[in-house]
């Protein structure tokens, strides 16, 4: 039975029970809900005028609170109006709620107001870094890192994991190692979660395995025992650097001590055997994973196709996709590009060719590897030149257009690559969209082959554009191709405008038609106005004899 201790003024306590619930008092709710001090309840007797805070009355208004925080479309005045009455513990919980909901601009607000009233705990940093996910900047995590004078709550190890998982994510794994060192010696003591973050780092990072093993190492010298999340991320990283024999070690162990490999685990190591073409041993993962109850999903599936395809078993590769697009997992490009490039590289350029018009005409999205994953550059020009050469130009420019819109940086010479590919198909104005984008990248000659091809047989709209973008990109214009272009115009004369256009942009860039051009326009000006020929022709005139600003210091 609950008993509360009332002290008399002799300082003798009287015991008194709880009465029956039915009997505590209502309160309304504009009781004042401030703790009552000890004082408060120090009288000689005890009175049924006495007022009391019910538990109930209590929680009931922290509930109101929450809710009120939560749902407000003004969060500073509910946080004014509400805030108060809450613990950290319950402001912890609107935290998570709105990390949960996506509100990440009142999740940063709440954080602010909780750490200027000081209503914060280490629960309180952990989550909100954690939360704030990818949009939170690695800058700004350690600021927020920075901002904790409590030594105590620096180093506990759930902030630290955060705040290390931020650096990882935003691929600053130098700067995670270097930092993780740091709060060792300020005390920090890592569990099996502080390397496995640091684990995910080194899956990202060329050379990572040996990273990894030195990680493996020292988690093991202070006493930790590898988990399955641990073990999976190893497989991974074994996967990424072609350490097939390595992974197989792995996944023995996970085994030996106890832990069930999972979906993830199988697909590791599946893909650690596509580096080798190793279908048998693949083939013989599968048949133990359906034997332990597992089914194969669309990750595990497109990796197997990736053994098969690296092996050379492309009948089997294609029987594969099949059943990828029966079970609708292949709606985008990767198996599609997986099997052409295998295709191609073995030299069955029209095989892949004919994947790659499938691929078209079930309309697959084409837009770059998705699951955080990207086509390969390697892939890529591989299939950019095969395609190019036995004649299938706008299938190469489509590959091409996969690379281009990818996250990663593609190498220049692409530009040179698909530009020639795009005019020995006479595609030119895909051709234009290539150098308006990357004038800069292409070398000088092959602006100059594309300039003559585009003048000569490309949209004669265009024209102008083209000479606009060649000449911005730096290259000088030489007189021939003003030639070619004026001579396109007097063969349609309907193209008055253009032309005009064209002479009069001429002297503003530095440059003016030749004595045989000038004759020639001057030839056929009846049919574009002889009069309005003659002064375009004269203000160049005046302005090629114009003393240039050099000439005139020299003088």
């Amino acid at each position: 039975m609950d008993i509360s201790c009332v002290f008399g003024n002799r300082l003798q306590p009287i015991i008194l029970t709880h009465p029956p619930f039915n009997f505590i008092p209502h309160v309304s709710s504009t009781t004042s809900t401030a703790v009552p001090s000890e004082s408060h309840f120090q009288h000689t007797n005890v009175s049924t005028k006495h007022t009391q805070t019910s538990p109930l009355s209590f929680k009931t208004r922290q509930t109101d609170a929450i809710l009120d925080i939560q749902h407000s479309s003004d969060l500073g005045s509910a946080l004014t109006r509400s805030g108060g009455i809450l613990r950290v513990e319950d402001l912890n919980t609107v935290l998570r709620h709105f990390g949960k909901s996506q509100k990440l601009k009142e999740l940063s607000q709440l954080f602010a107001w909780m750490q200027r009233t000081r209503k914060i705990s280490i629960a309180s940093y952990s989550s909100y870094i954690k939360l704030m996910g990818k949009s939170l900047s690695p800058v700004e995590a350690l600021k927020i890192y920075d901002s904790i004078k409590d030594e105590s709550t620096r180093n506990h190890v759930s902030v630290c994991n955060s705040v290390l998982s931020c650096l990882v994510r935003s691929g600053k794994y130098d700067s995670s190692v270097k930092l993780f060192h740091q709060m060792k010696r300020n005390g920090l003591n890592p569990d099996i979660v502080t390397y496995s973050t640091l684990l995910v780092g080194c899956s990202k990072i060329r050379n990572g395995y040996s990273k990894a093993l030195d990680l493996v190492q020292e988690l093991k010298y202070n006493g930790l025992i590898m988990d399955s999340v641990t073990y999976g991320i190893l497989l991974n990283i074994c996967a990424s650097n072609n350490r097939c024999e390595e992974a197989e070690k792995y996944f023995k162990n996970m085994n030996d001590e106890g832990h069930t490999p999972n979906v993830f685990h199988y697909g590791s190591l599946i893909n650690a055997y596509s580096a080798k073409g190793n279908y048998k041993k693949a083939d013989e993962l599968i048949v133990n994973m359906k034997d332990a109850g597992l089914v194969p999903n669309k990750v595990i599936l497109t990796s197997l196709l990736k053994v098969y395809v690296k092996g050379g078993l492309f009948d089997k590769a294609r029987e594969l996709l099949n059943d990828l697009e029966a079970l609708g997992y292949a709606q985008n490009e990767i198996p599609y590009c997986i099997l052409m490039d295998g295709l191609a590289k073995a030299g069955h350029i029209q095989e892949a060719k004919s994947v790659f018009d499938e691929m078209n005409e079930k309309h697959v999205k084409s837009d770059g590897y998705s699951k955080g994953h990207q086509p390969e550059e390697e892939l890529c020009s591989s299939l950019i030149f095969h395609l190019g050469r036995t004649g299938a130009h706008s299938q190469a420019f489509s590959i091409y257009n996969i690379l281009r819109y990818g996250k990663r940086t593609m190498c220049k010479t692409h530009h040179e690559k698909i530009l020639h590919i795009l005019m020995d198909g006479k595609l030119l104005k895909d051709a234009y969209v290539v150098v308006k984008d990357n004038a800069r990248s292409i070398p000088r000659p092959t602006i100059k082959k594309f300039a003559a091809s585009f003048i000569k047989f490309g949209n004669i709209n265009l024209i102008n554009d083209v000479m606009k973008v060649i000449h911005s990109s730096g290259y000088k214009i030489d007189q021939g191709l003003f030639e070619m272009a004026i001579s396109r115009y007097i063969d349609q004369p309907e193209k008055k405008d253009l032309l005009l256009q064209l002479l009069q942009w001429m002297p503003g860039q530095g440059y003016v038609v030749d004595s045989s051009t000038r004759n020639l326009l001057l030839k056929n000006s009846k049919l574009f106005g002889a009069q309005q020929i003659a002064e375009t022709l004269s203000k160049q005139h005046i302005f090629s004899k114009a003393p240039r600003s050099g000439e005139m210091k020299d003088k």
